[in-house]
């Protein structure tokens, strides 16, 4: 995967010269899911900011490398990103694997949002809070019943449906992050850090 960089600084005037200030925020956001996590951030209506979405299919230290690669082209082209974020679960991946990526993460000063065991997990949060250790296939079940229609993977309509309850679901996901001290991302399921990213991203709604 890649991103004309050049293009991009064109198009939007995002490069940053001396004695100038960037137009927008800039953020780079790299998800391991290919459809439903992009769409859902994709959704958010930042016009202060320019949000680049990209569905890998990547997962835990792959995904975060080709961040590491992608933020450096960038810089490569003079474009500054603000922002990187990974976007990935636990599911079944080692936990080797997991504290791999948040430490390479943390070098390369990248930003997770990460769900134990699946982003599935802060829609749920909406409607309650939530301790329990459930596999992705419960949480579909589960919010089948809160939504009221079938939950389906890569549903467009997700960031709309659950808008009005998104204050509600910050919470529960602080409280849940809160209640791990200290937080041991590939041990502790359930939690999440999503509402960090949706956090920064509110900042620049339009």
């Amino acid at each position: 995967m890649s991103i004309d960089w050049r293009k991009e600084v064109k198009r939007s005037d995002l490069r940053r010269r001396a004695g100038k200030r960037p137009l927008k925020e800039a953020f780079l956001i790299v998800c391991e899911g290919e459809k439903t996590e992009p769409y859902y951030f994709e959704s958010f209506r930042v016009g202060s900011a320019k949000v680049h979405v990209l569905g890998l299919g990547f997962n835990t230290l792959s995904l975060v490398k080709e961040a590491v690669r992608l933020k450096d082209a960038a810089r490569s082209e003079g474009y500054q990103l603000d922002q990187v974020w990974c976007v990935f679960d636990k599911d079944a991946f080692p936990a080797r694997d997991v504290n791999e990526a948040f430490a390479l993460a943390k070098r390369k000063n990248i930003r997770i949002a990460y769900s134990n065991e699946a982003f599935e997990l802060w829609y749920i949060l909406r409607f309650e809070p939530f301790v329990a250790a459930w596999s992705r296939d419960r949480y579909k079940k589960k919010l089948t019943d809160l939504l009221g229609f079938e939950y389906q993977k890569n549903d467009k309509r997700m960031y709309e449906a659950l808008l009005n309850r998104q204050k509600q679901a910050m919470q529960n996901a602080a409280s849940l992050l809160a209640s791990h001290d200290p937080y041991k991302p590939a041990e502790h399921n359930p939690s999440t850090t999503v509402h960090l990213l949706v956090a920064e991203l509110n900042k620049f709604l339009s």
